[in-house]
């Protein structure tokens, strides 16, 4: 039996509450950035054509060649080139100034415009950003246009941004760091508590739940894990210690009560024989059933793996195929292998003979004359697959795994068992760490699928 993988579509509360913090973080971070650019920008716009103004109420204290002066000699001061001018007549001739003409958007009410493109409207100028600009009138019937090109602002803009989007970065990139290594590392504990949960569930019950130094979470968890487990293994051990002791206790009168039955029957005729014999069948029934629950509880005891070893799975399929061909040919049956290249396996030879045995042995049993039963073994993507197919009756699913239980015997179909044989099976394939099931058999009956694992260490 397997687990199923709980890390498939999981995600940690901590990487959970890691990435709302950080979807926080960059909405909160982008709205910061949006209005700390948008409050520079504005005050920087406010600088511009604060200066503008005050450039245009200096200038329009002066008339006729003073303003000229006063305009050439503002230009020259001008080191950046970032401000220009333009005087004109009041035809709109120009008179002086880079500024090449007056815009027809521009309207004389002494306020700062925004104006698009700088090449425009001052001649020689390459710059392709905005302008601010301002037109007034002088009282000589002139007009004077003061521009500003906006690219140094921009500039100072753009580094602004570009710092801010630094910093961000640099947060962001720590906190997705972060993110990552606090996603993989419950992970990756997760897969160890897989692990061994996988090794408790196939029998291991002397192994436990991993724990930590960090002592969080998940060691809380896996510690009342493993105090459950102690606690549970504590009352099977009773149990099984009890039920095996009764096995046990009751052998020896049993064998003491088939003696006498034995001397009582030589010495009768009749009826009394008759009835005699049956008694003694009845006693070697029980004596059968009590030897069968101590051989399951014997094959529970993983010690035995000790004594494991490396076999061909071949070899050991092609015995018990012409050990059961006989059985079945006197049937009326037919029994087939068919085994391919399979890799090796570790494990008792004569315990996986006994149970495969029991497969077939139930196989020919429930199969009726003229049946067909096929033991086959394959490789499917590195593992070995032994199968037991039949045209039987088949199992139902409602009882394809109580069937493997003790003293379990199938409504269905009417059997003279004690339940055992099967829960035999399951305790060697479970001894093994083999995973098993039944299904559907394309021959019309069951089919027993064994997946046999890779070679288990030895304990």
């Amino acid at each position: 039996m397997s687990l199923p993988n709980p890390t498939k579509g999981w995600r940690s509360s901590s990487s959970r509450l890691l990435a709302l913090y950080s979807f926080l973080f960059v909405a909160w971070g982008c709205l910061l950035m949006g209005t700390l650019y948008w409050e520079v920008s504005s005050y920087l716009d406010s600088l511009s054509a604060h200066s503008l103004i005050s450039r245009a109420q200096l200038f329009s204290r002066f008339e006729g060649e003073k303003l000229d002066a006063a305009l050439s000699t503002g230009q020259t001061f001008d080191e950046r080139a970032n401000d220009a001018y333009g005087l004109f007549a009041h035809d709109g001739r120009t008179i002086s100034g880079k500024v090449t003409h007056i815009p027809h958007d521009l309207r004389p009410d002494g306020q700062v415009h925004r104006l698009k493109r700088c090449n425009r409207l001052i001649g020689g100028s390459q710059s392709s950003s905005s302008c601010d600009a301002l037109l007034i009138h002088l009282d000589d019937g002139r007009h004077l246009i003061l521009a500003r090109d906006n690219g140094s602002l921009g500039a100072v803009t753009r580094i602004i941004f570009h710092a801010l989007l630094w910093g961000f970065s640099l947060t962001l990139i720590p906190g997705i760091v972060g993110w990552h290594l606090l996603h993989r590392r419950p992970l990756r504990r997760i897969h160890e508590i897989q692990r061994s949960a996988e090794a408790i569930v196939a029998g291991d019950l002397e192994r436990r739940l991993p724990l930590s130094p960090r002592r969080d979470e998940l060691d809380m968890l896996a510690a009342i894990v493993n105090g459950m487990l102690d606690r549970i293994v504590q009352l099977m051990q009773e149990v099984k210690g009890v039920c095996d002791s009764v096995a046990h206790d009751l052998r020896t009168p049993l064998t003491h009560l088939r003696t006498r039955l034995h001397h009582l029957q030589q010495k009768a005729s009749g009826e009394q024989a008759r009835q005699l014999d049956e008694l003694i069948d009845e006693t070697d029934s029980l004596m059968l059933r009590f030897r069968a629950l101590l051989r399951i509880s014997e094959l529970e005891d993983h010690r035995r793996r000790a004594s494991f070893e490396v076999l061909q799975a071949e070899p050991l399929l092609r015995e018990l195929h012409d050990f059961y061909l006989p059985l079945a040919e006197d049937r009326g049956q037919s029994l087939e292998l068919q085994v391919g290249a399979m890799p090796e396996l570790r494990g008792d030879r004569a315990l996986l003979f006994e149970a495969f045995g029991n497969l077939l042995s139930n196989a020919v049993k429930f199969t009726p004359e003229g049946g067909r039963i096929c033991l086959r073994g394959e490789c499917r993507e590195g593992q070995c697959h032994i199968s037991v197919l039949d045209s039987g009756p088949g199992v139902s699913a409602e009882e394809r795994t109580a069937v493997f239980r003790r003293l379990y015997r199938g409504r269905e179909v009417e059997s003279d068992g004690f339940g055992l044989g099967l829960s035999i099976v399951a305790a060697i394939f479970s001894l093994h760490g083999f995973d098993y099931r039944i299904i559907d058999s394309e021959l019309g009956g069951a089919r027993f699928d064994v997946l046999c694992h890779a070679a288990l260490p030895l304990d």
